[in-house]
């Protein structure tokens, strides 16, 4: 699949049910800035940051599989992180992302791999697809900038065949204490409100996992060399009867809801 379109517009109006819905993510500007796409991976995945890419690429691949031969769209790719890894494994991905400097380290990834990726900028609020284009939809690190999830959500299950996926920073954990001094903030999610989420866009929740009672700040402030000490009393905290509430990060797997015909 090969599909070329830019997007300059801010915002983005799209309808949900009947509701007209503006739609806008935190950090727009900033997130497309040259150095910030330069220092993207370095500043979270380096130091005891490489965790956490471990982590979050096992959830994408072991949600979506099996992924070879499979249309994929990952919303807000960045440097495409997930998107060359399911490149490698011969799943037919596409890459959408809002910031051209993000889009040209993802390039720039696939083609020290050898893979083909289709990158494309664009706009997650209006996606340049018709509906049910991909068998499986998926966001990382993204819902937590959005201001307005159900919009971002509807699109994704629009274009979806089969799954969505995505993950979310969690209201009850230990990240709310520090959530007011982040640049941007970032928008917290409970259970409840996931559950809504789902609600109204007719997803059907097929699967949750959470993880990370310490948070990824932590990790990444923490050299190699202790990060898997501290990992592993984060793991096993995570499997006491208070882990899931405990836990700073969520993964959501959903079924559209008339996919079960395919």
């Amino acid at each position: 699949m090969s599909i070329y379109l830019i997007s300059q517009a801010a915002s983005a109006t799209v309808f949900t049910g009947r509701r007209r819905v503006q739609t806008d993510v935190k950090g727009r500007e900033w997130y497309q800035a040259d150095d910030v796409a330069a220092e993207y991976e370095e500043k979270r995945f380096s130091r005891g940051g490489r965790l956490i890419d471990r982590r979050e690429k096992q959830a994408v691949l072991d949600a979506l599989a099996p992924v070879e031969g499979k249309d994929v769209l990952e919303i807000a790719c960045g440097t495409g992180r997930f998107t060359v890894a399911l490149a490698e494994r011969k799943a037919n991905v596409v890459g959408l992302d809002i910031s051209a400097e993000m889009l040209a380290q993802g390039r720039e990834k696939a083609q020290r791999t050898g893979r083909s990726v289709d990158f494309l900028r664009g706009d997650a609020g209006r996606l340049p697809f018709p509906d049910d284009s991909f068998d499986a939809v998926f966001a990382m690190r993204f819902f937590h900038l959005a201001d307005t999830p159900t919009a971002y959500l509807s699109e994704m299950a629009r274009v979806a065949r089969k799954q969505v996926f995505f993950d979310t920073f969690n209201a009850g954990s230990v990240r709310l204490l520090y959530n007011w001094a982040l640049p941007m903030g970032s928008r917290l999610y409970d259970r409840e409100e996931v559950t809504d989420l789902f609600a109204e866009v007719e997803l059907r929740r097929t699967n949750e996992n959470h993880d990370f009672v310490l948070p990824f700040g932590f990790y990444r402030k923490i050299p190699n060399r202790v990060a898997d000490e501290f990992r592993e009393v984060d793991m096993a905290v995570g499997k006491t009867s208070v882990g899931d509430r405990l836990a700073s990060v969520s993964y959501w797997d959903a079924r559209v809801a008339d996919s079960e015909r395919a």
